[in-house]
């Protein structure tokens, strides 16, 4: 066996769905993840801060050597993991970032982090609009924290069709991953004769109907589920034998690589990312085989193989991408007896919202815009710089047809931001698991409701009742339908300028420097506030301007407020009370 042409890749898909409250912009507390705050903060951890510094040890147990894991492995981190950890664990994010500028060193120029899919929408379920943005999206937040353009794309839930490929590749993008059975049927480059059978141990081409073309790795599929299910993080030695047994004796190069969950290594399975570390570490120093990443091991050795693809299939449901829009069988397993028949209609009900949107904001954002569909594409520099001023006035002089005044900076903002609602409301994880009424379909209904509400500001159109109808022919194992789970747990999430008003009122009666109180993702300014204390009564009086930092909209809110002990509090608030009568 040459060892000089024995490779070993290990991908990590490090990912999280949004969790952000739709209109606070910031992760509430859940239960489910107690002693923690939540659940990234649980599994962060657990996982994505260990293995920036994972421990090996000798055979007594000593601390031998810490390790970068992210600098050896391939990984992606989705973009809204990423943009929490940025504003949560900075060095943890800081140390993902260098990992992979220290990995361009050791694998000849070629970083280990991937880009991907932005929100982890099923693309091949999407519209071509989306299926645009999404990679797009994709590709300019990985650059931005990357500092480099991607090689590869992680696709989610490996989920793929034709035309998405033929995005990625016209985007500039060389490769992506697949289950091994996504591949149909392949055949060396410059024969006639297809063949089923995929060796995982190699590239393949697929040439696109447009001429284009773009690489596919399909991983070990075996080696993958032992990761994932097996046990085989119980021991870093036993790992890495284990993929060093995957070789033949074939002088060709070969490239035995797996994929997982990145959440496997420390999440899913305690001290897994020192296991990872161990099985590195023993690959390395065994001389067999190199440690590589699909970037370097592509430029070294362009595919021999070409490949015809299944279309319409992912790596986590065997019935193609039915899972997220049928009662397929595949689920968690949580209910005994539950049904998913909720999927189909919650689909249904959201595809039709989005195509109830779509053609207001091409309406109402033309006359403000150049080119409606560049704008959103270019929508993420706004996202990626925090919604500063400097980046909406950036963002407005390049795509803007003339200087816009407050009232239309507005509205032209509530329109991206309806757009961007509409697509985060796909996100995958609202029909992986077993019930309509659970925290991630939760979620992305939050999102549905926050782009209804926009479309009435900006279009004068109420979606919300006929939503609520389409919603309601979702059942649900626990709740009558899914409307009324939507009703119980979705709506009263929605957080407007009036309530945050009232939050404020109250707040300030206790607060120590009511003008220093956090609001999430609102501002709150007084023009004047007066505050007594009498004993344990209080009372407070201002006239305030509560401020959107997503969309720059603003009311000013006059309001008074007494505490009279225990529990009760009175008040009166008002948006139009002039400053005299105030």
């Amino acid at each position: 066996m040459n060892s000089s042409n024995k490779f070993i890749c290990i991908h990590g898909h490090f990912y999280q769905p949004p969790r952000e409250n739709a209109w606070l912009e910031v992760v509430e507390k859940q239960d489910s993840a107690a002693p923690f705050h939540d659940w990234n903060e649980r599994i962060n951890f657990e996982c994505y801060a260990p293995n920036a510094a994972a421990r090996i040890l000798d055979k007594q147990g000593y601390i031998r050597k810490i390790v970068n894991n992210y600098a050896r492995i391939s990984f992606n981190i989705g973009p809204t993991l990423m943009s929490w950890l940025e504003l949560n664990d900075y060095e943890t994010y800081q140390r993902i970032l260098e990992a992979d500028k220290i990995s361009q060193v050791k694998f000849d120029g070629h970083g280990t982090a991937l880009a991907q899919v932005h929100s982890h929408l099923i693309l091949p379920l999407a519209n071509q609009s989306d299926m645009e943005t999404q990679i797009i999206w994709g590709i300019k937040d990985f650059q931005h924290r990357f500092q480099r353009l991607p090689e590869g794309m992680w696709l989610s839930e490996t989920a793929v069709n034709t035309s998405t490929l033929e995005i990625l590749a016209a985007k500039g993008i060389k490769f992506t991953l697949l289950a091994p059975r996504q591949a149909k049927a392949i055949r060396r480059i410059g024969t006639e004769q297809w063949s089923n059978g995929i060796d995982p141990r190699r590239p393949y081409l697929y040439q696109l109907p447009s001429g284009n073309s773009i690489v596919l790795f399909f991983y070990d599929g075996g080696l993958s589920q032992a990761v994932a299910f097996e046990g085989m993080l119980n021991n870093g030695e036993n790992f890495a034998q284990r993929l060093l047994n995957g070789f033949d004796d074939s002088e060709e190069p070969q490239l035995v690589h797996i994929a997982t969950d990145g959440e496997s290594y420390g999440h899913h399975h305690r001290y897994g990312e020192m296991a990872l570390a161990s099985c590195l570490n023993r690959i390395e120093e065994s001389g067999i085989a190199s440690v590589t990443n699909y970037s370097e091991y592509l430029a070294k050795f362009p595919p021999k193989w070409e490949v015809k693809i299944h279309e319409n299939t992912s790596w986590s449901c065997v019935h193609g991408v039915e899972r997220w829009r049928s009662n397929c069988g595949c689920n968690g397993g949580r209910g005994a007896g539950w049904h998913q028949k909720w999927r189909a209609p919650l689909r249904e009900t959201l595809d039709w919202l989005r195509d109830e949107i779509n053609p207001i904001y091409e309406k109402e954002a033309t006359p403000y815009l150049n080119d409606v569909n560049e704008a959103r594409n270019n929508y993420i520099e706004v996202l990626l710089h925090h919604r500063s001023p400097e980046s909406v006035n950036r963002f407005l002089s390049l795509h803007a047809k003339r200087p816009l005044d407050d009232a239309e900076r507005i509205k032209v903002l509530r329109l991206l931001e309806m757009q961007r609602q509409a697509m985060q409301m796909f996100t995958s994880c609202g029909w992986f698991f077993d019930e309509i009424s659970g925290i991630e379909t939760n979620q992305i209904l939050q999102y549905a409701n926050r782009a209804i509400y926009y479309a009435k500001q900006v279009g004068s159109v109420e979606l919300h009742d006929t939503f609520l109808e389409r919603l309601a022919k979702a059942p649900s194992n626990i709740y009558p339908s899914g409307a009324e789970s939507y009703l119980q747990k979705v709506l009263p999430a929605q957080v407007t300028l009036e309530r945050v008003g009232m939050h404020y009122a109250a707040s300030c009666l206790f607060a120590e420097k009511p003008e220093e109180l956090s609001l999430f993702n609102y501002t709150a300014t007084n023009t004047h506030f007066e505050r007594f204390q009498a004993g344990f009564q209080r009372f407070a009086a201002a006239r305030t301007i509560v401020k959107s930092k997503v969309t720059k909209s603003e009311k000013l809110f006059s309001f008074a407020v007494l505490y009279l002990g225990q529990q009760n509090i009175i008040g009166y608030i008002s948006t139009d009370i002039s400053e005299q009568t105030f």
